[in-house]
Parts: structure tokens; sequence; C-alpha cells
């Protein structure tokens, strides 16, 4: 068999494609056998570490790609930025601890859950993004087609699950019941992070049920940081910003 067949069967796709170089390179600079493997094996890898992060991120289904090197901590008080600052290096997966968002819309609760997701990715976890309507149907749908076991168990799994937007769409009782039972059994299995436009008090607007929405409030908020991202719009800051560029240059 040759070294390209060999390799194809042991799955090492850059040493099959670059074998023939290392071993004229290592001819030229008189290297030995095992500075070549060790080259070889480590260029493997390195390979091996990235598809691998770019099959997560692409699994976690974000809608779009925010980092953590991009989020502007300064618009926040010094309590909320030292909060989020801290909750960056991860351990709260390791913790299975939940992180509750609380903000006005376009404060930046979802650029910083994706942000967190996509370092997550890179650190070899598995992440799940959605929005909290979109999560209700996908439940939906799966109990018409009698997959729900599935369903659940596809969703235990993750280290991380990201959903967005509660607050922006409300629930009949089935929705909010299923929701309800979704992350329940998820409770203490791994780490969520929820962005939300409302407080607490203001949740039973969404779930429509004082006892349900009590009872969800608990699970969420037991062995969470939470975090309050209120105050001016990023969006509006940026726009306002922008117009001011446009009307000076006028």
């Amino acid at each position: 068999m040759s070294i390209e067949t060999l390799a194809y069967e042991l799955r090492l796709p850059y040493t099959r494609r670059n074998y023939k170089q290392f071993i004229e390179e290592a001819k030229q600079k008189g290297l030995e056998v095992e500075e070549v493997i060790e080259e070889l094996l480590q260029n493997e890898i390195d390979l091996r570490a990235e598809t691998g992060v770019t099959r997560r991120i692409q699994r976690a289904r974000f809608t779009n790609k925010k980092y953590l090197v991009d989020f502007e901590y300064k618009a926040y008080n010094a309590d909320t930025k030292n909060k989020l600052k801290k909750l960056a290096n991860l351990e709260f997966i390791e913790q299975k601890e939940n992180i509750i968002l609380i903000g006005n819309p376009g404060t930046g609760k979802t650029h910083y859950s994706v942000a967190l997701g996509i370092e997550a990715c890179t650190k070899g976890y598995t992440v799940l993004f959605s929005s909290v309507p979109n999560l209700v149907s996908e439940m939906k749908e799966a109990y018409s087609l009698s997959q729900v076991t599935l369903f659940k168990r596809r969703f235990e799994k993750y280290d991380l699950v990201i959903l967005d937007e509660l607050g922006y769409v409300s629930f009949d009782k089935d929705g909010s019941e299923m929701l309800f039972n979704l992350l329940s059994n998820r409770n203490d299995k791994g780490s969520i992070i929820i962005t939300t436009n409302l407080a607490f008090d203001r949740w039973e607007e969404t779930f429509k049920d004082p006892v349900l929405t009590g009872a969800i409030i608990d699970r969420l908020a037991y062995k969470s940081h939470i975090i309050d991202m209120r105050g001016e719009s990023y969006r509006i800051k940026k726009t306002q910003d922008w117009l001011k560029v446009e009307n000076n240059e006028k």
C-alpha cells in the first residue's frame, strides 16, 4: 500500500496531501525521520482541531457570527462590565450554571450571547442557538411527529444552549408547558443562556399562567448569573453617531 492510501485509510488528510512535500523538504534540510513525522502529525492535529471548531459552529445554528473581541464593554456600568468579562472565561459551562441577560432591544444581549457561544465552540464545547419562538415551534412539530423523546435527548446533550428573544412572543398553554418541561429536564445537565427584554415581574405576559411562570423562573434562576443590560440601545446609539457624521459632512 502507498503512503497516500494508508493516510486515506487512517483518515489523515493533511498527511495524504502534504507528505511528498515534507519528504522533499526533509531531504533538503537534512531533517531526521522523527522530526518529519512529528511535524506531520502536529499539523494533522491542528487541522483536526480547526475542522472541529468549524463543524461545532455550523451545528450551533448561529444566525450571525459575533466575537468577544468586538464586544463593547464600555457601554455598561462597572458592575455589569465586570460580570460580563468574568463569564467570558466559560467557567459557568463547567459548573453547569445559567446566564439570564435582561435588557432593552439593541443593548448587546444577542451579540454577547452569540460571542460566548462561538468562544465555547472554539474551546470544544457543543452549543445550540435558537430563538425561543423557534424552539417552541420545533417542539410542537416534534410532538406532532411523535419524536419528542428524540428532541429532548438532543436538547439535553449540548454543553450550552442559547435561547434568544424570550418575551417578544407570547405562548399558548401547550407551548408554555412544553418549554417548561424541556427546561426542567435540562436542569443540572448543561448551561442555558437566556436573553430577554422583560424583567421577571413581566414574564407572565409571555406565559400567561402565573403558576407556570413562577416555576419557569425558579428553574432558570437556579444557579444563574442574572445580568441587567438595560440602558441606551447600542443600535440607536450607532445610528445617532452615523447621523452626526453624515450631517457634519453635508
